[in-house]
C-alpha cells in the first residue's frame, strides 16, 4: 500500500481523460491518470475514427468542434506518434425525399453558422463515391470532415504527458473518495491512496459510478454502437460516408419512437456510418441503443447493418468482415456533455457524457478543462455543460 501526491488525478484514461491529462501535465501540473482496466477500454477504444462535423446542431458544440479541427492540426506536429489525422471530406447520402427535405433544413442551419457543407446531386456525388447504389438521390458534402485513430490519438496524449511527468495507473479504480484538508483522498481498491488537489471525473459512461462516491449523481447512460470491421481492401472512395437517417435519428429521434417502431432498423436505431482505416480495413456502423451496460454484439443488429452496406454500396457483397464489436457511448438526456466543477465539492469536476462526439472534441475538452481547473477564464462559456444543471441544490449544500 502506497500513498501517492499530485496537483490533479484524472479518473477514465478514454480521449477526454488522456486529452486533459496531456494538457494538465504539459502546463506544468503534477498529473496521476487513473483507469480501472487499461488506456481506451472504454468508448475511445470501441468506436470508428471519424470527427464528423456534419452531425452537429448550430450552437456551442458545432462552435467547439471546429476549435477542436485547429487543435487536431496542431496536435499530429506536437504529440510523439502519428495520430493518424486526415482530412478526408464526407458525404451523406440521401435515400428519400422525406431524408432531403429535412437535410436541406440542416445544412442551411449549418451554413448560416458557417460550416462549409452543401447539398449535392449525384452526378457530383459520383466524383467522390463512383460505387454508390443507383437508387442513393442526393448527398450532402464537406470538406472539412476529417477522421483520426482513436487508439493512436490516446496513445499520443498518454506518451506526450509523459515527457512531463504524468503517471498513469491501471487496472485499479476507486474504492472510495473523500475530501479532507483541503485535499481529495482517493482510495484505490489496491489499498493505495491517491491524494489529489483537485480531482476529474472522465469516466465517460460509468462516470455516475464516480460521482456517487462523493454523494451526487449525473444522468449519464449508456448507448451501444455496433460497428463492423472489413477486411483490408483497395480504396471504394474519396470521402467518408454516412446516411442521411444516422443523422436524422440524431435530430429527430422520435420519427423511429413516436407511435412505435416503423421500420426494423428503428429497433437498434441503425444508421450507415462508412469510413476507411489508414490499413485499408473499412469500419461500418452504427446502432444507437440504450441496452444497459452489455457490450455484446446482437446478430440481427450485424445482419441489418451488413445488408444496409451493401444496400448503399452492393460492392460490400463481394467484401469479407473479418470482426464485430460495440462501444458504450456516454449520454445525456439533453445531449449535451458535462463539463465542470460539482456542485458543493470545490475542486471535483467532470468531463464526460459526449455520446458520439468524444473524439471530436476530445482537444477542446482538453483545453477548457485544463483552462477551468486552473482558474483560466476557458475559451467557451460552460453553463451548457453545468454537472448541476438536472439538479436543484440549496444554497451553500455541501457534499
Amino acid at each position: 500500500m502506497a500513498n501517492l501526491h499530485c496537483d490533479i488525478a484524472v479518473l477514465g484514461a478514454g480521449v477526454n481523460g488522456t486529452s486533459i491529462a496531456y494538457e494538465l501535465s504539459k502546463r506544468g501540473k503534477n498529473v496521476i491518470l487513473i483507469d480501472k482496466i487499461v488506456m481506451g477500454a472504454g468508448a475511445s477504444g470501441s468506436c470508428d475514427d471519424m470527427i464528423l462535423l456534419q452531425s452537429k446542431k448550430p450552437g456551442i458544440l458545432l462552435e467547439m468542434a471546429f476549435r477542436s479541427l485547429e487543435l487536431f492540426e496542431t496536435l499530429k506536429e506536437e504529440l510523439p506518434c502519428d495520430i493518424e489525422f486526415d482530412t478526408r471530406g464526407g458525404t451523406i447520402l440521401i435515400e428519400d425525399e422525406e431524408h432531403l427535405s429535412i437535410m436541406e433544413e440542416f445544412v442551411a442551419s449549418q451554413n448560416r453558422y458557417g460550416l462549409d457543407v452543401e447539398i449535392i446531386d449525384r452526378k457530383r456525388l459520383l466524383e467522390f463515391q463512383p460505387l454508390v447504389a443507383d437508387d442513393i438521390i442526393a448527398s450532402t458534402y464537406s470538406a472539412k470532415d476529417s477522421q483520426v485513430n482513436p487508439m493512436l490519438l490516446m496513445k499520443g496524449f498518454l506518451l506526450g504527458g509523459k515527457r512531463y511527468g504524468l503517471r498513469f495507473l491501471s487496472r485499479t479504480r476507486p474504492a472510495e473518495i473523500r475530501q479532507r484538508s483541503g485535499l481529495w483522498a482517493i482510495t484505490l481498491d489496491s489499498g493505495d491512496v491517491v491524494e489529489a488537489g483537485a480531482v476529474v471525473n472522465a469516466a465517460g459512461a460509468w462516470a455516475n459510478d464516480l460521482t456517487k462516491l462523493i454523494g451526487f449523481e449525473v444522468p449519464i447512460t449508456p448507448r451501444k454502437g455496433q460497428v463492423i470491421v472489413t477486411e483490408a481492401i483497395p480504396s471504394l472512395g474519396k470521402t467518408n460516408v454516412w446516411s442521411a437517417q444516422y443523422i436524422v435519428s440524431k435530430l429527430k429521434p422520435q420519427m423511429a419512437q413516436s407511435g412505435g417502431i416503423t421500420r426494423p432498423e428503428d429497433k437498434f436505431g441503425l444508421g450507415f456510418a462508412f469510413t476507411g482505416t489508414h490499413n485499408g480495413n473499412y469500419l461500418i456502423g452504427s446502432t444507437r441503443e440504450n441496452a444497459g451496460y452489455d457490450k455484446s454484439t446482437d446478430p440481427e443488429a450485424i445482419a441489418m447493418i451488413a445488408e444496409q452496406a451493401q444496400r448503399f454500396f452492393p460492392v460490400m457483397a463481394k467484401i469479407n468482415f473479418i470482426r464485430t464489436f460495440a462501444g458504450l457511448r456516454p449520454s445525456t438526456p439533453d445531449g449535451m456533455p458535462f463539463l465542470g466543477e460539482i456542485p458543493g465539492a470545490q475542486g471535483f469536476f467532470i468531463a464526460a457524457g459526449h455520446e458520439g462526439d468524444g473524439i471530436a472534441l476530445s482537444p477542446i475538452t482538453g483545453r477548457v478543462m485544463a483552462d477551468l481547473i486552473m482558474g483560466i477564464k476557458p475559451e467557451f462559456p460552460l453553463e451548457k455543460f453545468s454537472p448541476g444543471r438536472f439538479q436543484t441544490l440549496p444554497p451553500g449544500t455541501q457534499i
